[in-house]
């Protein structure tokens, strides 16, 4: 009876730390006396337990970043707040993406960062794509090349490979001047390359090998939630339905679930494919033609 009554007075002491805040989807706990809310304008803002205004309600949406923090859309900018009202991210950009629930993914203008919850910059605005790898890692392309980095933004592949992606958790494929070399974690279910990847040759853990046959094309997807899936399901159609999925979703806001409701995205979708179509086909190194340009450079050789 004692261990009960210990237990109950542990849990409502605990309790009076945790307060339950609305946020854009009317659901969230947040570990901090704030809360959410909402004029009549249906713009967010954010309060004091004692409902005291720290933030002006001036946001079209409010999304959850981590312990303290919020991706804010402001008209049709985005940017990041931490739950003071301090502007950790400058609300400027069009496109902001949540990742694994603290990372903030965002830029405009086909160039992408990433900061982590607390708004420290892990990788500067001049990617062109950044994606989640299996293991932590995210796969970054810049200037047609693509690389590798942690969860903290420490590079562990520069940006030098002509494609990069992976089959399965324990396995990377890398294509590297028209030659492909996979890696495969002997031990361990999930791939967790070394910082400094050139301590990876001596490693038994660890097993290289070439790949004659390229290996089948890579959808650029490695951990995406549901809802995500139920769009990136068609984007095996061609890479450039992928990007422009992408880029459609992304101009919904973190909240991608809206783009089913949100019909807006509909009209732009044939401008924004033969954009994207005309890119993908003119990528030296992992476009539909790469193939052919690799095959006419050996037999010049």
């Amino acid at each position: 009876m004692k261990k009960i009554i210990l237990l109950i007075s542990l849990v409502l002491l605990l309790g009076n730390g945790f307060v339950s805040a609305e946020n854009a989807d009317n659901s969230s706990l947040v570990n901090s006396c704030v809360k959410l809310f909402k004029n009549d304008e249906s713009l967010w803002g954010i309060k004091t337990c004692d409902d005291k205004v720290i933030v002006e309600p001036e946001y079209k949406k409010m999304i959850r970043l981590g312990e303290s923090s919020y991706i804010v859309q402001r008209k049709s900018k985005f940017g990041m707040i931490n739950s003071q009202g301090d502007e950790l991210v400058p609300v400027k950009y069009n496109h902001a993406e949540r990742v694994l629930g603290r990372y903030l993914k965002i830029g405009s203008g086909n160039r992408y960062a990433l900061y982590d919850e607390n708004g420290k910059e892990l990788l500067a605005r001049e990617y062109s794509s950044i994606d989640l790898l299996f293991g932590g890692m995210f796969l970054t392309c810049k200037d047609f090349k693509y690389g590798i980095v942690d969860k903290d933004g420490n590079t562990i592949l520069e940006n030098k490979f002509d494609d990069i992606y992976m089959p399965k958790p324990n396995i990377m494929r890398i294509n590297y001047n028209g030659q492909w070399y996979e890696i495969e974690q002997v031990r361990g279910e999930t791939l967790a390359l070394p910082q400094d990847i050139k301590d990876i040759k001596g490693n038994e853990n660890f097993k290289i090998s070439e790949i004659i046959a390229k290996p089948g094309t890579a959808t650029g997807y490695y951990g995406v939630t549901f809802t995500d899936y139920l769009l990136k399901i068609f984007s095996s159609i061609s890479p450039a339905h992928e990007q422009t999925i992408d880029e459609l979703m992304l101009s919904q806001g973190a909240d991608t679930v809206t783009i089913f409701f949100k019909l807006g995205w509909l009209p732009k979708y044939p401008f924004v494919y033969v954009r994207n179509y005309y890119n993908t086909l003119r990528t030296p190194n992992n476009g539909p033609l790469s193939d052919v340009k690799y095959e006419l450079k050996r037999r010049l050789q």
